[in-house]
């Protein structure tokens, strides 16, 4: 059976992006969110240290910009930085009228930093607890605990339940975006999305589409994220006709848990921010070798140096070491991390953690104006998975929460401006199965699943050379036209679906990787170990690109 449903709106994803423009706009449209999985299975959940933002009279928005661009490698767009940070104290505010329980000051009352402006009107409420982290020159990182991503999305998801014109698609896949292509130029009417409890794909047909799919970072073996970060909506953006931009800036986040039984599980940079060291496995600190920051330089300075120390040594970790707080600091700055450790069998009010570098971040995605428009019209993307400027060559910590929750706003203004005028286009063609049968061959998916995750870390990863990407380009191509005759001759499935998008992604990593012959924040190859003279956005045009009035003007552009 085909199904068909309309909606003004339709989001792909349910992390901070998704969530708050659904919310935004659910009093004057009628909005359906399509999740992968459970709603809160995504990256904002898993998020443990806060939010940037210019919460202090001692702090300036001026003094935020600037610690942004210098973390940027020269590489963001200041314009955008300005843009976000401007509003973040308004974006912090919103996300407490929603109900968000920030941590308070007296909730941390030993080696308590009072704001010096505690008052935030939203509540009236008296201090909150702020924290630093890497690459920031004030305590500015608004937190709940070492748990932020999940009290931002535990609350925004039950106000969504509260409103009635919101509708949820758990265990629903977006497939593609549907454009009609012969107007002047493309139009975004809808989106094929596979029901994973029943097999079906579904036509989904909206006035406006908003991509709001989180990252890449599952291209890598080892990652910060969850399951489900596979680069769908660059994927689909890209094969729409969207521009892509700086994809060969993958961060990796200096430390996640090294242990068995960790899956994905990240040590908050806000451990080093309380005065956590990185050791060598003979106890000896390493981090002032690198930078005079020591454990507070930007995490791509952080993941080198360990990644250069775990090859030197040939050990499979490092430790990072907070014992030396008092453990009541300690369980109650991070708690989550305390008794995930101790599950464990670590007690890290006794001992050190064993941390690895894991890819955590893609700076890089669509590219996107400031309200979050993409080079289709009514085609949206906010959060991970959009290229807005503000990141450059390396995002500093807590500004990417703060970048969902600016963006959504900004793209449901955008939106709300357009909904009385904004027409529907023609009724999607059928989902069309009939040339195609049900695989008897899955193995095959689970195979290029994790030879591509492999090469990816091996070739593309913290340090890079031409020779390992030009290998990796071609595993790369052969692996997506093996996913591509697949893909022709079977019926989707969520495993599918997102092993052709992760291969094409891995292939636009890169191909930005090889074209920029220099090393700058986190791309670092020792072919090019300096940098260039001028700083430039790496730019790709997918074939089916149709130039209209473009959404920003980044290309070869001098910084």
């Amino acid at each position: 059976m085909h199904n068909n449903s309309q909606y003004d709106v339709v989001i792909i994803g349910s992390g901070a992006a998704g969530l708050t423009l659904a919310l935004d706009l659910a009093d004057k449209a009628k909005v359906a969110i399509i999740s992968k999985s459970q709603i809160t299975e995504g990256s904002t959940y898993y998020a443990q240290g806060g939010i940037a933002a210019v919460l202090d009279a001692a702090d300036s928005i001026d003094a935020h910009c600037a610690d942004t661009l210098v973390a940027g490698a020269g590489l963001c767009h200041e314009d955008a930085v300005r843009f976000t940070v401007e509003r973040s104290r308004e974006a912090i505010e919103w996300l407490i009228n929603q109900g968000v329980a920030f941590t308070r000051e007296d909730a941390t009352a030993e080696n308590a930093h009072p704001t010096s402006s505690p008052n935030i009107e939203a509540d009236n409420a008296s201090d909150y607890h702020l924290t630093r982290e890497g690459g920031h020159s004030s305590r500015r990182i608004i937190h709940a605990a070492d748990a932020t991503g999940k009290a931002v999305s535990e609350t925004l998801v039950k106000r969504l339940y509260e409103h009635p014109s919101i509708k949820t698609f758990e265990h629903h896949v977006a497939i593609d975006v549907i454009v009609e292509r012969d107007k002047p130029s493309p139009v975004c009417g809808g989106v094929y999305v596979l029901d994973c409890e029943t097999n079906a794909v579904k036509t989904f047909q909206a006035r406006f589409v908003v991509l709001a799919t989180g990252g890449a970072s599952k291209a890598y073996l080892y990652t910060s994220n969850p399951d489900g970060a596979s680069g769908d909506g660059i994927a689909m953006a890209w094969r729409a006709g969207c521009r892509v931009a700086n994809m060969e800036f993958n961060q990796f986040h200096p430390t996640c848990l090294y242990h068995p039984q960790a899956k994905s599980f990240l040590i908050t940079e806000a451990v080093r921010g309380e005065g956590g060291k990185l050791l060598l496995p003979d106890g000896t600190r390493f981090m002032q070798n690198f930078d005079e920051r020591g454990e507070l330089a930007p995490r791509d300075v952080v993941a080198r140096a360990i990644d250069h120390e775990m090859k030197r040594l040939g050990s499979d970790c490092v430790y990072l070491d907070i014992s030396h707080r008092e453990p009541e600091f300690i369980q109650s700055h991070f708690p989550t991390i305390y008794q995930r450790c101790l599950d464990l069998g670590i007690d890290i009010c006794k001992q050190p953690i064993p941390v690895v570098p894991a890819a955590h971040y893609t700076c890089g995605g669509i590219v996107v104006d400031q309200r979050g428009a993409t080079d289709i019209s009514n085609l949206y993307a906010i959060g991970e998975t959009s290229f807005t400027g503000l990141h450059g060559a390396n995002r500093m910590a807590s500004n990417s929460l703060l970048e969902c929750i600016v963006y959504a706003q900004a793209a449901a203004n955008s939106i709300l401006q357009k909904l009385d005028h904004a027409e529907w286009q023609s009724v999607p063609s059928v989902w069309d199965e009939s040339q195609v049968t049900d695989s008897d061959e899955d193995v095959v998916i689970s195979h290029n699943w994790d030879e591509l995750r492999r090469f990816m870390w091996d070739y593309v990863g913290i340090v890079r050379t031409s020779k390992r990407l030009e290998r990796a380009q071609h595993r790369a191509h052969l692996l997506r036209k093996e996913i591509a005759e697949y893909y022709s001759n079977y019926k989707v499935s969520s495993d599918l679906i997102e092993l052709r998008n992760l291969a094409l992604v891995a292939e636009i990593i890169i191909n930005s990787a090889l074209s920029r012959k220099e090393s700058r924040g986190l791309h670092y190859t020792l072919d090019y170990p300096n940098e260039n003279e001028f700083a430039h956005d790496t730019v790709l045009y997918p074939p089916t690109f149709r130039a209209k009035k473009p959404a920003q003007q980044t290309d070869q552009t001098d910084r």
